[in-house]
């Protein structure tokens, strides 16, 4: 690939062979397609083992990619019902949504005489023109132009009449082709790196319920060989170890946000206002220094592991911390993070202080194991957190490539 000039009518980044193949063509979308609307569908009509395959307009936000290779929902609706019936190629939007910011997502199916359901608006092209998965990329790069078609206050909409005035540029199919395999194969990657993480991620899952003893039992299902003849463990109530004050549960203290704007310094701050595990903003002053656990009420009872260092924990919204004595503090942690995730009862009333000190019951061996097992857990985690980042870089770099693929909205603006 090389770079050319900027141009309202060239990408930054072309291939080789398209270097002298002048500047994409001006094309409006309703001379280059043909607009339908899908029909029917409810979401109650959908099933696993349904005869026919069939796509909700609801899986268009949450479900599929820019491509759509595998249908992932059935029905058994009859096609005698005046239903509308995909072709290999068609691009698929949603028409409707409670938010405006989703209905840029377009999704081109690879799929003949699946069942496209209503409130999508299917993008038929020109094949001669232009390709649909070439289409649907480029939609997307269109996102904040898309965006500006789209009407309406409390429930937004995008109708075709304003998609089908949307202005493209088009190069010929042998780059549009290019485009889309180079985009598609950087897919392929990130969907296999996805698999991995998913797959460690179900093997820790798997892994906890092995290492920590099952509901009524004393011992667990693996235990490492040097630990095979030593006793059962010891199973008590989160209130009966802070009877015997060998934990300490409680809420954090309260930092406004006045004062940290104040008083700013080197002690980091976690709230369940925030994302990013709680962190808000740092502190000139601190209030813990120990190793402890915290978690929020707010925040789905996610349980985290804080090392030992200097720091605050604020209850601007319910945060709420562990502190351990005699107890390894992380394989208390990975042992809390396994019993949430087994109860059904409501997240803020799991994590609330007043109802896991009864509702959870945890199992203590010796400290060498409680400290194997937290290793082993933590060198797991250290590849989850390696891959996600792996993971988020592909998808930043596949962000970055399109942006140069596509001729540059800024340019276009101009």
């Amino acid at each position: 690939m090389a770079y050319d000039m900027p141009s309202n009518l060239v990408p930054k980044l072309r291939f080789p062979e398209f270097q002298s193949a002048g500047e994409w063509e001006p094309k409006i979308m309703g001379d280059i397609a043909s607009f339908f609307k899908g029909k029917g569908l409810p979401k109650s009509m959908l099933s696993t083992d349904g005869t026919r395959q069939c796509i909700h307009y609801g899986e268009l936000f949450t479900v599929y990619p820019e491509v759509i290779e595998t249908v992932y929902s059935r029905t058994d609706l009859d096609l005698d019902e005046n239903l509308f019936l995909s072709a290999v190629d068609d691009v698929l939007m949603p028409t409707s949504d409670v938010t405006p910011n989703g209905l840029a997502k377009a999704c081109c199916v690879k799929l003949r005489d699946v069942i496209i359901g209503g409130d999508i608006l299917v993008i038929r092209t020109d094949q001669r023109k232009v390709g649909g998965e070439f289409l649907a990329r480029y939609i997307r790069h269109l996102e904040p132009r898309v965006l500006q078609l789209v009407t309406g206050s409390t429930v937004y909409h995008l109708y075709a009449t304003s998609l089908k005035k949307l202005d493209l540029k088009v190069p010929s199919q042998s780059e549009q082709q290019k485009i889309a395999d180079c985009l598609g194969s950087l897919d392929a990657l990130i969907a296999a790196e996805g698999r991995k993480l998913e797959s460690l991620r179900q093997h820790k899952q798997g892994l906890m319920q092995q290492l920590f003893p099952q509901p009524g039992e004393t011992v667990p299902r693996i235990r490492f060989p040097e630990f095979q003849d030593r006793p059962e463990w010891n199973c008590l109530q989160l209130e009966e170890l802070e009877t015997e004050g060998r934990i300490e549960l409680g809420r954090g203290k309260v930092i406004s946000h006045a004062d940290m704007r104040a008083n700013p310094g080197p002690h980091p701050v976690y709230s369940s206002s925030v994302i990013d595990e709680g962190l808000m903003g740092t502190y000139g002053d601190y209030l813990f220094d120990e190793e402890l656990i915290s978690w929020s009420v707010d925040g789905g009872g996610h349980y985290f592991y804080r090392p030992k260092h200097k720091f605050s924990v604020t209850n601007v919204s319910g945060y709420m911390r562990v502190l351990c004595g005699d107890i390894v503090c992380r394989f208390l942690a990975y042992q809390l993070q396994r019993l949430h995730r087994s109860q059904t009862f409501d997240y803020q009333q799991k994590a609330h202080p007043s109802v896991i000190r009864a509702l959870y019951t945890v199992g203590l061996p010796e400290p060498n194991e409680q400290r194997m097992i937290s290793d082993c857990l933590t060198s797991l985690d250290a590849r989850l957190i390696g891959q996600t980042r792996r993971l988020g870089a592909l998808k930043q770099h596949k962000q970055g490539l399109t942006q140069q693929l596509f001729p540059s909205l800024e340019e276009e603006s101009r």
